[in-house]
């Protein structure tokens, strides 16, 4: 442990790491996007500031993340991790270190789609022990299992997306088995109860991710290497409209909402060509296609991405 004045001794230090409880250095404040896992990225966590453009800084290992989703607060990252399982994990988003066990969902899905503000995480999908249309939450600044929310509009078993604002979340697209469905769903983060049909998606897609600040949300991507970009209007209800194309068309990109007041970020994926290490920008309030970020350590795909200032905080 730190002394009084906050200072590590070196031996504190070298017992730290060996009980895998040492933190490093923290993260300098500002808006932050991280990267957890993902096809060719399994171990990696790593971080961008939001506000400037530039390639994905590593930020230590962690256990192996795939075929996860990712939300949270301002202050702690929420993986809604799947690997045959229904395990939901923690990070705290400005200090390295490991996951965290958080809990468990009520029930299992690849990808879930993952939505949240400040207090709570709200997942959706259910593929096992048979298709449904579960809803569950998490109180973020707690540890425990996830509590039934409520229904679905539809069954959605993996690979939708989820984004919002500070009031209100949105849960897009998805597998519905066997077809893939264009419904956009919206719940109230403060009450729980069964979601509203809100309007559809220009196409129907799983695999797709999605980015939002206060007031609009836009999904990219999804299966069938789409370059699409759609959003709506948050506070509203109706079918989204086309917003611009991505540079390069692809599916499983990072799943998570990742951005802040200002622009939305969209990591990796697989492409025509197999993975990409890319990393694409958009100004939310605008529209227009995305633009150059920067490149992410190893080109990617099926990984969790979040954030600490998305729509869902401010």
């Amino acid at each position: 442990m730190p002394n009084y004045s906050g200072v590590w001794s070196l031996p504190a230090q070298y017992q730290a790491v060996g009980n895998e409880t040492w933190t490093g250095l923290p993260l300098a404040a500002g808006d932050i996007g991280m990267f957890l896992g993902g096809t060719g990225h399994l171990t990696t966590r790593g971080y961008i500031y939001i506000t400037s453009t530039g390639n994905e800084v590593d930020f230590g290992d962690i256990r192996s993340v795939s075929n996860s989703s990712g939300c949270g607060s301002s202050t702690r990252g929420i993986i809604a991790r799947t690997d045959l399982n229904n395990s939901i994990d923690y990070i705290t988003i400005r200090s390295a270190g490991d996951r965290v066990d958080f809990g468990d969902r009520t029930t299992y899905a690849v990808r879930p789609a993952a939505l949240s503000n400040e207090t709570r995480a709200v997942f959706c999908g259910q593929s096992f022990p048979t298709f449904g249309n579960t809803i569950d939450y998490i109180t973020i600044a707690s540890t425990g299992n996830a509590t039934d929310f409520g229904d679905a509009v539809l069954t959605i078993v993996s690979s939708s997306s989820g984004c919002g604002s500070t009031t209100r979340g949105l849960i897009m697209g998805g597998e519905t088995s066997p077809n893939d469905t264009n419904v956009i769903q919206y719940i109230t983060f403060a009450s729980a109860g069964d979601a509203t049909d809100f309007g559809d998606l220009t196409e129907s897609k799983q695999d797709i991710t999605s980015v939002s600040n206060s007031t609009r949300a836009v999904r990219g991507g999804g299966v069938g290497d789409t370059n699409v970009m759609d959003y709506v209007t948050i506070a509203s209800t109706g079918n989204a409209t086309d917003f611009g194309d991505l540079s390069v068309g692809r599916t499983r990109i990072f799943c998570g909402n990742c951005s802040n007041s200002t622009r939305g970020i969209f990591a990796g994926g697989d492409g025509p060509a197999g993975d990409v290490n890319l990393i694409e920008y958009i100004t939310i309030a605008s529209t227009g296609n995305a633009s150059d970020f920067g490149d992410m350590t190893s080109a990617c795909e099926n990984g969790a991405q979040l954030s600490n200032v998305h729509g869902g905080l401010a």
